[in-house]
């Protein structure tokens, strides 16, 4: 596998090339499926009244000007109170901007006697309601269509994560054991995303975003191969094993959304269930294209390139992940 690895570093022009361009497109390739949260958090420090805030969870960057929270209708705000009058805060939240530099929105709220709600909101469904009560009053179908569509946007928003499936794709073929090969990786990734989620299992996101980086350089470079290795002979076992992988790195992206107390498991099979959607896809939009242009004779040409690409991409995510491990 090192072997591989290696091999990527020095294979042609088109490669040293493809790193070039990545380099030049600056170091945010890096972070290659980072979703980019807020924060919302409230407090309620008398009877309907609230003092409020924006942040960025895990970073100390100040919010943007993008984002405006919309109050239920009885409450009015300034810039860091919000008063709702004595039936508290009820009636429906809402947060306007979301999906121009944020992709979501969590709003915690710290309700009086030090109980908790937190709610996710997306460009999809930009608002909620509440019901002036220390409980996550939503109802079930509420919170898996919130999560199924986060899900769904954080598949198609992971480069790498597409990167690899369309490597296993180039890898396989549109064959039999196509189906083995994607049932295989969909169940590892959803048994780590689960348990990395519910605090079972917990590994640092770095050395986690490497191998998936590495995963990714490894697959290529086989599809890229003709000889007969372990890769080839049994895809279905090589993608159970990075799925392992890549879901933690899915569970990353869960923990900065969060999870809803009331409805965890709701949360987080929709929330998985919305990452297959996506994966599906994009599976199907490949076929689609695969034959359209299967038997013209620049087929196979347009294949190796689209592999030199995808390694090239990866072997510099690899290296810069590294990078930030060791440095």
């Amino acid at each position: 596998m090192a072997r591989l690895f290696w091999r990527f570093l020095c294979w042609g022009c088109i490669t040293r090339l493809g790193i070039v361009l990545v380099l030049l497109a600056g170091p945010g390739w890096a972070a290659a499926h980072e979703m980019t949260m807020a924060d919302l958090s409230l407090r309620e420090v008398a009877a309907g009244e609230f003092v409020w805030s924006w942040g960025v969870p895990g970073k100390n960057t100040p919010i943007s000007q993008d984002l405006t929270p919309v109050w239920p209708e009885r409450c009015a705000g300034d810039a860091k109170t919000v008063r709702c009058g004595g039936k508290g805060m009820v009636g429906t939240l809402s947060i306007d901007g979301i999906g121009k530099n944020y992709s979501a929105v969590i709003v915690r709220i710290t309700w009086r006697g030090e109980q908790r709600s937190t709610y996710t909101l997306s460009k999809n469904q930009p608002s909620t309601r509440l019901f002036g009560a220390a409980q996550d009053d939503r109802n079930m179908l509420e919170v898996a269509q919130t999560y199924g569509v986060l899900g769904i946007e954080h598949i198609l928003s992971g480069v790498d994560h597409l990167l690899f499936v369309l490597s296993l794709l180039f890898l396989v073929g549109f064959r039999k054991r196509l189906l083995a090969t994607v049932t295989s990786f969909t169940l590892a990734h959803s048994l780590t995303l689960a348990a990395s989620a519910l605090g079972a299992l917990t590994l640092r996101p770095p050395p986690v975003e490497a191998v998936i980086a590495l995963s990714i350089v490894l697959v290529s470079a086989e599809a890229l191969s003709s000889k007969d290795t372990l890769t080839r002979r049994l895809p279905a076992l090589v993608a159970f094993i990075f799925g392992l992988v890549h879901g933690l790195g899915f569970a990353g992206a869960l923990k900065e959304i969060g999870l809803p107390e009331q409805h965890v498991n709701i949360a987080l099979i929709s929330f998985n269930l919305g990452v297959e959607a996506g994966q599906l896809l994009v599976i199907g939009l490949a076929w689609m294209l695969f034959m359209a242009i299967r038997r013209l004779p620049w087929a196979a040409t347009a294949r190796r390139a689209v592999l030199y690409g995808i390694g090239s991409v990866s072997v510099f995510w690899t290296l810069s992940r590294l990078t930030a491990i060791f440095g």
